[in-house]
């Protein structure tokens, strides 16, 4: 079993304790995220789903991103914010970023921007990230598993 795998199991316990709900905002990732966390154990019963939003145009028109550049803070903001209220979850992650190998949005390969919505309002952090863009997938999904683990507690 995969750390990610571990992480979303720990996840489940708490989120099925707490009669919590979560749901995921992904561009980079593609998925990857709701990947894992649909397959933890009863995630039925906690995770509400998730919107992969990789075009920017999608971003800026379901998750509500304002104009500008979507790998920014104000993306990963609005995304975090708008999955939780869409899907009516009480914590939600979102990850915007460029995975490369080009750099996107002025910003370089491996540059990741998280929201995290919880308890009614939305943080954000940065993060760079080494590798091919494989490499930066992965590393964002753990990351952001670690962000949902952390908000849980």
């Amino acid at each position: 079993m995969s750390s990610c795998d571990e992480r979303a199991e720990r996840i489940s316990v708490v989120a099925r304790d707490r009669q919590l709900t979560i749901a995921t905002a992904e561009s980079l990732t593609g998925g990857r995220i709701s990947s894992v966390l649909g397959a933890a154990p009863s995630s039925s019963e906690w995770y509400r789903g998730s919107i992969v939003a990789y075009a920017s145009s999608v971003k800026h028109g379901l998750l509500q991103v304002p104009d500008g550049p979507v790998v920014s803070e104000p993306s990963a903001r609005a995304m975090a914010t708008s999955v939780a209220e869409l899907l009516g979850a009480d914590l939600a992650v979102a990850v915007t970023g460029a995975g490369g190998p080009q750099p996107q949005d002025g910003q370089p390969p491996g540059t990741v921007w998280f929201g995290v919505f919880v308890d009614g309002s939305a943080r954000t952090e940065l993060r760079h990230f080494d590798g091919d863009p494989g490499d930066v997938v992965e590393a964002t999904t753990a990351h952001a598993l670690f962000l949902l683990e952390d908000a849980l507690r």
